[in-house]
């Protein structure tokens, strides 16, 4: 079924009429409450700044962090809301609940072109519940800020495989639409499954085996190259007998990489070299060394310049590049080369015409942080847990109930 979108929206007509909009706001803080990386908060402008000058009343919900089911000064919405507001360059209402008192009379007031934040929507237990009735009394909650005739925007692609109220149970009691945000993510992520351009190469990183098992399984039968970096590289190469000394190893995973390589070694590509340190920190001592001799004690926090070269070799002859999570510990810039090096690899292959997603979360903050081009990259998702689950075949709630 045609997921009805924002334009069919706008073209409803929205002037005068409450609009929930459900944002991807969770971006990073430092110790002071300062934002890292807004991002999450500039992807959210499009979608927001069209119904602002279609005259509607945007109600947003979003989350940040992982509060306890009740509020908590530290995951406050309030940084979200002051850059918000300067990227929109109008004043944005942060209400000091979720669906409270402060919620419902602000969202009273709200005049033609005002855009009000609710607080963080997981300061309310119901947000998160499993429980369907819980959740469905947050979402009329939601639905009695916008009134009877408001419509919901789901544009939080980073939620959308979340079964929730904000995302979930509002849409079911609202006319509902795909935001901009959230329609471009599924037409990119459709171009990865649907007879994409070969060679198809996926690039996978991060520190768990486990955390992207599941989608290895299901791409590593569909693909032409898939590079295996990051911390969970090191539990492939102790499946294959190396020691890896004090690197980063899920031991109980072993054996599921060794039937992933018996299975698939001819598509699944690892480190040949690695940059290993005494310690984890940015002035440790670091050298680089064969992957089958990484000294006792010390731990691979980066794959070598010989790994970067056999790996940019095959994705820059690539037509479809899929990348999820960086190659080493980029934050810490002696041991940002690989990342750096595989990610100008796709950059060229996007030069040459490939179709190149950059699968969100660590990946993303990587291209901000190491000062890559954004338009280096097809497309910058803005969920990598969205991304993997789609590409792992699983249903998203929050997109399935779109299209119901």
């Amino acid at each position: 079924m045609t997921v009805q979108t924002l334009q069919d929206l706008l073209a409803e007509g929205v002037e005068g009429r409450g609009v929930l909009v459900r944002s991807d706001l969770n971006v990073p803080l430092d110790d002071q409450g300062q934002i890292t990386d807004p991002g999450r908060i500039i992807a959210s402008v499009p979608t927001i700044q069209a119904l602002v000058e279609a005259g509607a009343k945007v109600v947003v919900m979003a989350h940040l962090g992982r509060p306890k089911g009740e509020p908590d000064a530290k995951f406050s919405l309030a940084p979200v809301a002051t850059k918000l507001a300067e990227l929109l360059g109008r004043n944005v209402q942060l209400a000091g609940d979720v669906v409270g008192y402060d919620a419902l009379s602000r969202s009273e007031g709200l005049t033609d072109g005002d855009v009000l934040l609710l607080e963080n929507v997981r300061f309310d237990p119901r947000e998160t519940s499993k429980d369907d009735a819980q959740r469905a009394k947050l979402a009329t909650a939601f639905v009695e800020l916008v009134g009877d005739d408001g419509a919901f925007v789901s544009d939080g692609f980073g939620v959308v495989h979340r079964k929730q109220a904000s995302v979930y149970d509002v849409a079911q009691q609202l006319p509902h639409y795909a935001g901009t945000l959230v329609a471009a993510e599924v037409d990119v992520l459709r171009k990865l499954t649907e007879d994409p351009a070969r060679p198809y190469a996926v690039v996978l990183g991060g520190s768990k085996v486990s955390d992207k098992l599941a989608v290895i399984e299901a791409l590593a039968p569909k693909v032409d190259t898939l590079v295996i970096g990051g911390g969970m590289c090191f539990t492939f190469l102790a499946a294959q007998g190396v020691s890896v000394g004090t690197s980063l190893l899920q031991e109980e995973m072993i054996d599921t990489c060794k039937s992933l390589l018996e299975r698939f070694g001819d598509v699944l590509h690892l480190p040949v070299d690695i940059v290993a340190a005494d310690k984890f920190a940015a002035d440790a001592e670091s050298k680089t060394v064969a992957a089958t001799e990484i000294p006792d004690g010390w731990m691979g926090l980066d794959i070598g310049p010989e790994s970067v070269a056999r790996f940019a070799a095959l994705l820059t002859e690539a037509k479809t590049v899929f990348w999820n999570g960086p190659m080493g510990v980029f934050e810490f810039e002696k041991f940002a080369a690989g990342t750096r090096g595989v990610a100008e690899a796709i950059v060229t292959a996007t030069g040459k015409g490939a179709f190149t997603v950059v699968g969100g979360g660590d990946s993303a903050a990587a291209v901000r942080t190491l000062g890559l081009p954004d338009d280096g990259f097809s497309h910058i998702s803005t969920g990598g847990g969205a991304s993997l689950e789609y590409l792992e075949g699983k249903e998203l709630p929050g997109i399935s109930v779109l299209e119901g």
